[in-house]
């Protein structure tokens, strides 16, 4: 979709620093097709996001890794930032996360690397309207689906405006810690596939910076197998914690595949998903098995 297409209402992608998406809340429904749902890696920070500028919550934004993005405003855009809070200007003013911000036509937006936390995501009143693929916005980079990812110079188009009217002007959210992190765990369906599952919650591991959408690959121990350890393929979900030959740990994220044939040792419970998907590498990860929340209904 062109910016002429939108009325003119878009930004202009000046830099994009490691990596930066366009994302949804991606396409869910197609796995039984081999379409991953994709869509943003840390949920919650797009949907506050949405919030603040009145757009539905799944809307399309820009997802940006570990900072370096840069927008140009060809009309007047309402615009908010959630997620790693990245320190951020317009035409060298600083602005804030979590709130809203005003950008004139012309006007640059600036990120830099977040202190803490990796995924940083900012919201366009009206939403990032480029052409949807199978029903989303979403870029799934393992299935190479949706919009490709953002180069320089490109100008996003930005849907109509809502209806509704932003109701706040900030959002108090606490920042990604930038210290050892805990994910909530629940025996997996082949947890009987590991020789000792504590083993999981005993160690202390690293985020690997061979991370990516697709899964948080984790060092600093690993979980032997039992029982031959390898199985048929099967369907894996976001959250899964699956155990390569190796034994160090891979925590699928966004861009997950829709099955895999090693044994899936924990799931990370959903809540504690968009916190996984903030670790960084070198940032540290204990896992707390926890019981299943229908082990109580």
């Amino acid at each position: 979709m062109s910016a002429g297409r939108a009325g003119g209402r878009a930004v202009e992608v000046l830099a994009v620093g490691p990596l930066a998406l366009v994302e949804d809340l991606g396409r869910p429904g197609l796995a039984a097709t081999g379409v991953g749902r994709s869509g943003a890696a840390d949920r919650a920070a797009l949907r506050l996001a949405n919030r603040l500028v009145a757009n539905p919550e799944g809307a399309a934004g820009i997802e940006v890794t570990f900072g370096g993005l840069a927008v140009r405003a060809t009309a007047r855009h309402t615009v908010a930032l959630a997620g790693a809070a990245a320190p951020a200007d317009v035409d060298g003013t600083p602005v804030g996360h979590h709130c809203l911000v005003h950008l004139r036509p012309g006007q640059v937006l600036r990120l830099g690397v977040p202190p803490t936390g990796l995924r940083s995501y900012l919201a366009v009143r009206g939403g990032i309207s480029v052409d949807p693929v199978l029903g989303s916005r979403s870029t799934d980079v393992l299935g190479e689906l949706g919009p490709p990812r953002l180069e320089v110079g490109q100008v996003l188009p930005v849907g109509p405006e809502p209806d509704d009217l932003p109701l706040i002007d900030v959002a108090p959210v606490a920042d990604p810690p930038g210290g050892p992190v805990t994910l909530r765990a629940v025996a997996g369906p082949r947890a009987d596939r590991v020789a000792d599952l504590s083993v999981l919650a005993a160690t202390t591991w690293t985020a690997s910076s061979r991370s990516d959408r697709v899964g948080m690959r984790l060092e600093g121990g690993r979980l032997d197998w039992a029982h031959g350890g390898e199985i048929p393929s099967e369907g894996m979900v976001r959250g899964a914690v699956q155990v390569p030959s190796g034994g160090e740990p891979v925590v699928f994220l966004a861009d997950h595949p829709i099955t895999g044939g090693y044994p899936v040792a924990a799931v990370v419970v959903d809540a504690d998903v968009d916190r996984a998907a903030q670790v960084r590498p070198g940032q540290t990860v204990r896992f707390r098995l926890v019981d299943p929340p229908w082990r109580d209904r």
